[in-house]
């Protein structure tokens, strides 16, 4: 146990009963724990394998390579359709953990395994999003902009593509795109 992760445990009012018990079910996997994004995360020699974290309807163990588990039980979900890598196992009560135990376990030590043989999910390149017509107007008429752009990280991109073409509206997309200019701009993300 880490001492720098114990007040994520202590804070988990709701959760504490079910988070206490995924972290252990994570360290008796033989696994090192560590803080990451604010919540507890268990690795293999420097490599993310599984997080716990909690909301308000449930508590998780999110798979960083579950998209390369067999997931013989069914279990793992998607957070999202743009998820492609991390799957999660959620939870709603405590007594779910204690029943699954074994079948949690096995699933991180195939995660383990995945992470032990090299396995790389295969992300969708960032060619392959749509990029809005209200944007694409901005590139081709802004060359510092189209140049910026491409000067950002694959997942910077994404983040700005997916958000864009969530709107439904044409002006609310253009708003979006107007808004965020300077920051990709001065090669920031979304989230920057």
């Amino acid at each position: 146990m880490n001492p720098k992760v114990d007040f994520y445990f202590n804070k988990a009012k709701k959760w504490q009963e079910a988070v206490n018990l995924l972290r252990t079910i994570a360290l008796d996997c033989g696994l090192t724990e560590e803080l990451k994004w604010g919540c507890p995360c268990y690795t293999l020699n420097g490599n993310n394998i599984v997080l716990i974290h909690d909301f308000k309807e449930y508590c998780a163990f999110l798979f960083f390579k579950g998209a390369l588990l067999k997931d013989k039980e069914a279990i793992l979900i998607q957070q999202t359709e743009n998820v492609q890598s991390s799957r999660q196992i959620r939870f709603t009560n405590a007594l779910q953990i204690v029943e699954m135990k074994p079948i949690l376990k096995a699933y991180i030590l195939e995660a383990i395994e995945v992470e032990k043989a090299g396995l790389k999910v295969e992300l969708k390149k960032t060619t392959e999003y749509a990029i809005p017509a209200e944007f694409q107007t901005k590139l081709d008429q802004i060359p510092d902009l189209k140049v910026a752009f491409e000067a950002l990280t694959p997942g910077r991109q994404r983040g700005y593509l997916l958000y864009f073409s969530s709107a439904k509206q044409p002006k609310t997309r253009e708003a979006r795109v107007e808004k965020y200019m300077p920051q990709i701009l001065n090669g920031k993300g979304l989230d920057d």
